[in-house]
């Protein structure tokens, strides 16, 4: 059994959607009024699905992070400025920790969005 994608569980489609459009540099490949489905350059998957409606219901987001690597500790301090000029709200700031410079923003629907270059 292996994994194949990632389901994130939203409120408003047309928000997430724009968002994650705008994130991703993507389009969705499949998109419905309650579900968008993309496929990232590296293969990995990611599903929107209105939380309305789910059964079983969806509980609140909470645990989880989407993981963004970059190059380099530069990278990384230029995205948490570019996404904060965009908007997305960062509840972490950039930071140094025992893996490496990271920082944290949440989505719309508060999915935790990690941004990091891991220190060798």
């Amino acid at each position: 059994m292996t994994p194949s994608y990632i389901l994130l569980y939203v409120a408003d489609m047309t928000a997430s959607r724009a968002f994650y459009d705008a994130l991703l540099g993507l389009q969705p490949i499949e998109a419905a009024p309650t579900f968008s489905f993309y496929v990232l350059p590296n293969g990995l998957k990611l599903a929107l699905w209105s939380r309305d409606g789910v059964i079983p219901a969806a509980t609140p987001p909470g645990g989880f992070e989407l993981g963004f690597p970059l190059g380099s500790d530069h990278e990384v301090d230029a995205t948490a400025e570019d996404w904060t000029a965009r908007g997305i709200e960062l509840i972490q700031p950039p930071m140094a920790a025992d893996f490496g410079r990271t920082f944290t923003a949440v989505d719309p629907d508060g999915h935790r969005l990690r941004v990091f270059h891991v220190a060798r």
